[in-house]
């Protein structure tokens, strides 16, 4: 009887033991039969518009070379990028009855100045509203480089002038997710030569001038029930490699959307096959191409991946994307 009990006893506290193990367990991580991560254990995004706030074509307001995004997700917002002149963001905004002063969070994709010049106009203006406007930038690690060459980095002295009003910049040099299921690239590694930057710049990098291929490019990716929505600015990275990460990274998810700018707009037919094979490859949904993607690229895409007007558009001043409406671009574009 006695040893009975015993075994009875070993039993209990093992199960009590299980149970505390299991309930101390991070969300997301429960295992599965198999004692192996429950699969899709990130979070993920449950709402998503995207609205395009800068970039060359333009039904209403003012295109420019240059692309800046509102991000709504979830209750937060995100500005992803500040547009190529000071005052673009700003008017456009006003244009489409666009609040952006109760946005704290900027992302900001990479040092050049049509991603990044409006950063100043948008603080101090919106800032007599509410002081936290704008007050937090995120950026990649590289971004405040010394460059020389036919660019010189424009951040360097935007540094000091955004911190003055009591701004911050937060540095990223890995993916990060900075809100549940809104994951930063940070730096991306370069698996595939995608050589999607201007040439004749150079970067300071440990004290030697190389050739500069945007190390601090970075995007945004969305964890969606349906899979990523990438939110890019200009693409150095290269596209595909881009979405190779995030899907390394994160999980090897479809791509519901690319969003942004991608460089392609002097790609070679031979590139934009390539490029339409991987991202077919990832089961790329739709794809809107705004700033320099290039006009006749996305009718290039569109053909090789079989898509449709609906589905792969140019992007113009206010399109939109919405994961319940998909994507919607100006007349001018449809």
């Amino acid at each position: 009887m006695a040893r009975k009990l015993k075994l009875a006893l070993v039993v209990s506290a093992a199960l009590c033991l299980g149970m505390a193990a299991l309930a101390a367990e991070p969300r997301g991580r429960l295992q599965n039969g198999a004692g192996s991560p429950a699969p899709n254990a990130h979070a993920e995004v449950k709402t998503l518009k995207i609205t395009i706030l800068s970039t060359m074509l333009a039904d209403d307001g003012i295109g420019e070379w240059g692309f800046s995004a509102l991000v709504e997700s979830d209750g937060r917002k995100i500005l992803f990028d500040t547009g190529a002149h000071p005052n673009t963001v700003l008017e456009n905004a006003k244009e489409l009855k666009i609040d952006l002063s109760d946005v704290q969070d900027v992302v900001l994709s990479h040092f050049h100045d049509d991603h990044t010049t409006g950063l100043m106009t948008l603080r101090n203006e919106l800032s007599k509203k509410n002081p936290a406007a704008l007050s937090r930038v995120h950026v990649a690690k590289g971004i405040f480089l010394e460059r020389r060459g036919k660019d010189t980095n424009p951040m360097i002295a935007v540094k000091k002038e955004f911190e003055a009003t009591g701004g911050k910049f937060i540095e990223h040099d890995k993916v990060d997710e900075i809100f549940p299921g809104v994951w930063l690239t940070g730096p991306v590694p370069r698996v595939y030569p995608e050589k999607n930057y201007p040439a004749g710049i150079e970067v300071k990098e440990d004290g030697k001038w190389v050739e500069d291929n945007v190390p601090d490019d970075q995007s945004l990716v969305f964890n969606t029930e349906r899979g990523f929505v990438l939110l890019a600015g200009c693409g150095h990275s290269g596209l595909i490699n881009t979405l190779t990460y995030a899907r390394k990274e994160i999980r090897p998810a479809p791509v519901d959307a690319a969003i942004g700018g991608f460089h392609l707009y002097n790609a070679s037919d031979q590139t934009l096959d390539w490029t339409a094979d991987k991202l077919k490859e990832f089961r790329t949904a739709q794809l809107m191409g705004a700033h320099c993607t290039g006009i006749e690229s996305v009718y290039y895409l569109r053909r090789k991946m079989g898509l449709n007007r609906h589905t792969c558009v140019v992007g113009t001043i206010g399109a939109t994307f919405d994961l319940k409406d998909g994507i919607k671009t100006g007349r001018i574009a449809r």
